[in-house]
């Protein structure tokens, strides 16, 4: 296994919630909620390939939004897409599933709506977004970039960021600080295992779960 995916693989590991403590705990913006699985409860974590959609004015001409960078897309890679976090307009569609399916992509994570959700249930492919829709892109979103830094809510999401999403919700870390939030994320990880395990044999709330030591100022 790659250096690549032993990381993803690791962060798979985690959910997003200590991952977003983790953030935290490094200065970094946290996760978002309202971006969530449209079918089931799967986990995906990958690099992000970004992409960012607008209204459409004028004709359309070119090849279909989105489809570049699923062509570009493999088996590490989950894709990003930016679209203000619209829900009246599907923003990921069922063609677009099947395409990147058969890159391998990991899932998509879109700032808006997306359709036809039993066929990216189907096909076993992830897809996390704000709602569902039936109205399509076509006639109504162009695509302004590919390959861009993007904004997902309050988060920029650099391509080869690492993007995790699970039920509840999604969280970016920045590549470059991709094994400091890792290795805050396991500790925290660690030390949230012991306590409930403390619980469960009777320990009382309070005095397991301590501010100092979920605070990590405390080794017990």
């Amino acid at each position: 296994m790659s250096a690549e995916a032993t990381l993803l693989s690791q962060f798979t590991a985690l959910d997003t919630a200590t991952v977003s403590d983790a953030l935290d705990a490094c200065g970094l913006p946290a996760g978002q909620g309202g971006l969530r699985p449209m079918w089931g409860r799967p986990k995906v974590a990958g690099f992000a390939r970004t992409i960012e959609l607008e209204p459409l004015t004028g004709g359309h001409d070119g090849s279909h939004i989105l489809t570049g960078t699923v062509a570009e897309s493999g088996p590490l890679d989950v894709i990003v897409v930016a679209n203000g976090g619209r829900t009246d307009v599907s923003s990921w569609g069922g063609i677009v599933s099947v395409g990147a399916s058969v890159r391998g992509v990991r899932g998509v994570v879109t700032d808006g709506a997306c359709r036809d959700v039993g066929q990216a249930r189907e096909l076993g492919f992830p897809v996390y977004a704000r709602g569902q829709v039936p109205a399509t892109a076509r006639g109504r979103l162009r695509q302004r970039s590919s390959g861009e830094p993007v904004v997902i809510g309050e988060v920029t999401v650099h391509p080869g960021d690492v993007a995790l999403a699970d039920e509840g919700g999604v969280v970016v870390v920045p590549r470059d600080r991709a094994a400091d939030v890792l290795a805050q994320a396991q500790r925290l990880a660690g030390r949230e295992a012991a306590i409930e395990a403390e619980v469960r044999a009777g320990v009382p709330l309070p005095q397991a779960m301590r501010d100092a030591r979920l605070a990590g100022k405390e080794d017990q």
